[in-house]
């Protein structure tokens, strides 16, 4: 499925801006590194007129910067738009450690919490409706009627859209990336999934307009998936048990 806000990837220009961004986000393209020249990228069919094409999209997400005399070169990480759906996609496929995902969702213990608290303040009826069905999806998953993450991600998409604060609205791909990058870091620990009860507790609440409640239930929510990507690393940094001879 391709990810809602991205560039697309078809064609030759789609596919130099994503092997380069790749490249940068992944280190191999380090700040002050000039970009490859058409023929270091390795395709016959990139031209200067489509590599050009590629810097100025890659420059519109701060990732690169053309200067005359010194050319086109890579910026440092603190100019990045991090928020950015393809520096996010980006970033994840270049295999990112534990500090990336923790990252993400103390992020979303920023918003999410607060957006929660104002959809119980604002939310009209289409928009508590989502939100429910989102819910109703969650608990189809359970029953493998849906599937478990798509669940989960409009779930916590409607609640942003309810906040009718549209800043928060705008996190939404940020959020999408954050649970999907998470479940793929926390995925080693067998039977986990999202807790259903929990969101639950975050949807009752802001049907009873209650603020507090809503941005408490949705807090614990964010709080759990930390405890759950520190739980996640530190399997990783067990050492390995002995093979039996």
């Amino acid at each position: 499925m391709t990810k809602a806000g991205t560039y697309p990837r078809r064609g030759l220009h789609g596919a130099v801006v994503h092997d380069v961004g790749v490249r940068i986000l992944r280190g191999d393209l380090r700040p002050g590194d000039p970009l490859p020249t058409e023929e270091e990228l390795g395709d016959p069919g990139v031209s200067r007129t489509v590599l050009r094409e590629a810097v100025k999209v890659l420059a519109a997400k701060r990732l690169v910067e053309s200067r005359p005399k010194t050319g086109t070169r890579v910026l440092p990480r603190s100019e990045w738009n991090l928020l950015d759906p393809d520096v996010l996609a980006w970033r994840l496929e270049a295999s990112p450690d534990a500090q990336f995902f923790a990252d993400l969702v103390e992020l979303r213990r920023l918003i999410e919490p607060e957006a929660a608290a104002l959809a119980a303040v604002f939310a009209d009826a289409n928009e508590r409706k989502a939100i429910s069905a989102g819910l109703e999806r969650m608990e189809a998953a359970e029953n493998g009627l849906d599937h478990t993450l798509d669940a989960d991600i409009a779930f916590h998409i409607a609640v942003l859209k309810a906040s009718k604060n549209p800043f928060f609205a705008q996190f939404q791909d940020v959020v999408s990336t954050a649970l999907r990058s998470s479940i793929q870091f926390t995925n080693r620990i067998k039977g986990r999934s999202a807790n259903v009860a929990a969101h639950a507790a975050v949807r009752d609440a802001i049907m009873k307009r209650s603020p507090d409640g809503a941005r408490t239930a949705m807090r614990k929510i964010i709080s759990e998936v930390l405890d759950l990507i520190e739980e996640a690393e530190s399997l990783d940094k067990k050492p390995a048990g002995r093979s039996r001879r």
